[in-house]
């Protein structure tokens, strides 16, 4: 065998037994006639031992030269270790090593393998197998695997079944861009990779599958960020018979269950409900960050009609109160105003208002507004003596509401109130189920065609689009949006009117969906479900600020692949089996 233990399990009480162990050269330190090497494998570190006094020349000759990284095989005998270390688990034990193969040499590798490396992201990409050999990069990968683990445990003890969906579908018009595969067999026609199985999951629920999961990677061909990547992984869920309190439970539980098993946390069910319109008037998102207070307030009636015109022609004014933050210098104020214009956040201003000590209170607009005017600000805002209260208006309310919400976010950046290891859960539910595009002049699913508008306000279809609101609810947690649902339509009239409103001639429904509204009429069941990004579960629980380190071989910001260089160039053979021609790229 080419070992019998491994570089992490050696403890004291192994002392004089006799080992085989395999791994990777992290450092090579000499001290008078004795050679120390470091070895690593995936699951530790192991010190090793060649004393030039109790073993052969040419072995410790050849210990004395080993290079970082090189692959090597040893034989030794445990032993207590003289001078211990405590920030190892095996810290107690060293190898008193008498054999020594080398497996495989290595070059001098581009950037150190350590936790605190001095390799950059896009370097650490271009040469990923060699990053995934550090300790932190390794840890996320162990921890999306338990992750996974613990969520096929739980569903499948709440009677899910895993079922596997095409990669290979039909393209839709609606949602992100999609990846398109073209066909060989059938000349001029596409694949696309599937954004997400949302219609298989309806077709298996029609079937009598009843309660369905898959871990799925999923396609979307959009600009990417911290938290998207172009390829993901879903837990993709579906269950029948259900209304949304059930879904609710049933994924608040399978979240709880992953809190416990992973983190080892038990928290508070059941999570708490916000509506969409509450989140975008409170916080400015969707998806709010309830691990700290600052709630916004809307304060035109008192800041409008005192002669300040930037506030009385606004459409909107509305302010977060800072607690303890009163001490802020004009530096510091003249940064945040030049923060929030950045074009990332698009505010045209900041004025802000220092509650002092004793109550009085001084304001970048002192001059328009009279004392009883601030203090009836500062009873608006909750506002107290060492307080700050920050203020934003304009002539777009939704804007500003963003606006205001990216300010309070950094607030929370700022006096360190966003703790990776606290957690705030929540629900948040009643979304609009359409949204209207000026530029196209239409209604667009806020989530996708299939969800099930709230039955009180069907009504409303015909005759205000916009105040529909859905059946669908998302996972916050943290101010990250882990997962989200919704009930389904299941009743082909219904699904037909929502086609008509979004603006689908009943041909072009028929050609995009016909196979579910086939499938619709042979007894579709009530049903509802939701899919969890696993990538965001798992950065979430790892306190990571990007999922691209709890991916294996992720892509960069640019969509690409540097470490296999890809997407790459077709050779003109493959092109015209696939009888495609490409247009030329436009000159910069």
């Amino acid at each position: 065998m080419y070992r019998n233990k491994t570089c992490g399990e050696l403890r004291l009480n192994d002392a004089g037994s006799r080992v085989i162990l395999c791994g990777w050269v992290q450092r090579v330190h000499r001290k008078g006639g004795i050679t120390f090497v470091d070895l690593r494998d995936r699951y530790g570190i192991t010190q090793l031992t060649f004393n030039k006094e109790t073993i052969d020349e040419r072995l410790a000759d050849t210990a004395a030269h080993l290079g970082r990284e090189f692959v090597i095989r040893i034989e030794g005998k445990v032993t207590e270790r003289y001078s211990k270390n405590p920030n190892l688990p095996t810290g107690e034990i060293e190898i008193e090593t008498h054999a020594l193969e080398i497996l495989n040499r290595s070059e001098v590798p581009p950037f150190t393998i350590e936790d605190d490396t001095d390799g950059g992201d896009e370097l650490r990409m271009r040469y990923r197998y060699l990053d995934l050999r550090r300790n932190c990069v390794r840890r996320n990968i162990e921890l999306r695997h338990r992750m996974a683990f613990e969520v096929r445990r739980y569903l499948d003890g709440q009677g899910f079944l895993e079922i596997e969906t095409p990669m290979l579908i039909k393209s839709t018009p609606e949602g992100a861009r999609d990846f398109v595969v073209p066909s060989r067999m059938n000349p001029g026609q596409f694949y696309a990779l599937p954004q997400s199985p949302q219609t298989f999951k309806q077709l298996l629920m029609v079937s009598g599958m009843d309660r369905y999961f898959q871990i799925v990677k999923c396609f979307r061909d959009e600009d990417l960020r911290a938290d998207r990547q172009p390829e993901f992984t879903q837990i993709d869920c579906e269950m029948s018979f259900v209304e949304q309190q059930d879904v609710l439970e049933t994924f608040e539980g399978m979240a709880a269950h992953l809190f416990r098993s992973i983190m080892g946390m038990e928290i508070q069910t059941p999570f708490q409900r916000m509506s969409w319109h509450e989140a975008m008037s409170k916080y400015g998102s969707d998806k709010p960050d309830l691990r700290f207070g600052m709630p916004m307030v809307e304060i035109q009636d008192i800041m409008q009609g005192h002669g300040f015109s930037v506030f009385d022609d606004a459409a909107y004014i509305g302010g977060i109160c800072v607690p303890g933050a009163g001490e802020y210098t004009r530096k510091q104020l003249d940064a945040l105003t030049e923060w929030i214009k950045r074009p990332q956040i698009g505010a045209k201003g900041l004025v802000y208002a220092k509650i002092a000590a004793n109550g009085d209170i001084k304001s970048s607009v002192d001059k328009f507004y009279t004392s009883d005017v601030m203090k009836a600000l500062a009873e608006r805002m909750g506002a107290h003596a060492g307080d700050l209260i920050l203020i934003i208006s304009g002539a777009d309310a939704m804007k500003c509401r963003k606006q205001l919400g990216e300010l309070r976010l950094e607030m929370g950046n700022q006096l360190g109130l966003r703790d990776k290891n606290k957690f705030a859960c929540l629900w948040v539910v009643d979304f609009p189920l359409l949204e209207w595009d000026e530029e196209t002049q239409r209604y667009y699913a806020m989530h996708h065609p299939f969800t099930s508008p709230k039955p009180e306000d069907i009504p409303l279809l015909d005759s205000n689009p916009g105040a529909v609101r859905a059946n669908a609810y998302d996972m916050v947690i943290n101010g990250v949006e882990v997962g989200g649902g919704s009930i389904r339509i299941h009743e082909s009239n219904l699904q037909h009117k929502i086609f008509e409103v979004l603006g689908f001639t009943p041909k072009r429904a028929e050609e995009q969906f016909g196979f579910l509204m086939n499938a619709f009429k042979y007894g579709a069941p009530p049903h509802g479900g939701l899919a969890y990004g696993l990538d965001r579960w798992v950065s979430l629980f790892a306190g990571l600020d990007s999922i691209r380190d709890c991916i294996a071989f992720p892509k960069n910001n640019a969509g690409r692949d540097v470490m296999i260089d890809a997407p790459s160039v077709l050779e003109s053979a493959q092109l015209d089996e696939l009888f495609l021609d490409l247009k030329p790229l436009p000159t910069k």
